[in-house]
């Protein structure tokens, strides 16, 4: 009798736990969402009104305080960013969790370090870039400083994002393609990296994020200038920047408000063309 009622006693405690956990989490879930309505509300509250066919003119100046320019020069510095951090991102994660030897100080050392670069601030990548790509290696203010700095800050989140999606590929894929005769290579880039697919590109999602965010590490590195370079050698300013500049220099505050609005524009489509693309992999898959 006394056990049953000790045991009644636990039930109802384990129960009252995991209904202040719950609570907890739907409080946490409120709070974020109604923070990113806030947000997202504030911004087109402002911005909205301000913007104008002048603020999509192909030259900027300082009557129009065109955006444009920089909507170009930030799809360029996604392009290239995921262009140089991608391969070398997916490739260093394949050989870590495919081919090097498992608990090993190497494989350790690795996710160490790349796991620190995660944690560094985005100034520090600007200050090193500047130092090593605009001076040690001539290149100037420029598209590809900029590019080769932020390819820099997001390799770790694309390495350890495909690290942790072939990690959840089931060993069952693996065994099965090896039973059927396929080598290494070929399982891992017909079986593996195919059914990784969506972890994968979650983590290119996440980089184009940063990429698109960023300023300290781009003013440093790719400069301020609000044109359309005539190649990647030239420099130029994203719209995160352009936003920036307007806002620091309080003479076009609302035009900066319209430029958080287009920025925010093309966060979300990106985001939606990424996700797309991660749909059809998946059904391509299936």
């Amino acid at each position: 009798m006394k056990y049953n009622e000790k045991n009644s006693k636990e039930q109802l405690h384990g129960k009252g736990e995991a209904a202040a956990l719950k609570a907890i989490v739907w409080i946490a879930g409120i709070v974020t969402m109604a923070v990113l309505i806030f947000l997202i509300l504030y911004i087109l509250i402002n911005g909205l009104p301000h913007i104008k066919p002048s603020l999509f003119s192909i030259h900027y100046n300082s009557q129009n305080v065109s955006l444009f320019p920089a909507m170009i020069n930030t799809l360029t510095m996604v392009g290239l960013s995921i262009l140089f951090a991608g391969p070398i991102g997916i490739f260093s994660a394949v050989y870590l969790a495919e081919y090097a030897k498992r608990g090993s100080k190497f494989v350790a050392f690795i996710r160490l370090t790349s796991e620190t670069l995660t944690g560094i601030p985005s100034i520090i990548f600007g200050i090193f870039g500047m130092l090593m790509f605009v001076d040690a290696l001539h290149m100037g203010y420029s598209l590809l400083a900029g590019a080769l700095t932020l390819a820099l800050m997001i390799l770790p989140v694309i390495m350890r994002a495909t690290e942790e999606a072939l990690h959840a590929v089931p060993d069952s894929y693996r065994e099965g393609s090896f039973g059927l005769g396929a080598g290494k290579l070929r399982t891992i880039f017909k079986i593996v990296l195919p059914a990784a697919a969506p972890g994968i590109l979650a983590g290119v999602i996440l980089g184009i994020g940063r990429v698109v965010g960023e300023t300290a590490a781009l003013i440093y590195t790719a400069g301020t200038v609000a044109q359309i370079p005539k190649n990647v050698m030239g420099s130029g300013r994203t719209l995160a920047v352009h936003m920036y500049s307007l806002w620091t220099e309080g003479m076009n505050v609302d035009q900066s408000y319209a430029t958080a609005v287009i920025l925010l524009v093309v966060v979300i489509v990106l985001n939606f063309i990424s996700d797309a693309i991660a749909k059809r992999v998946n059904k391509v898959n299936e």
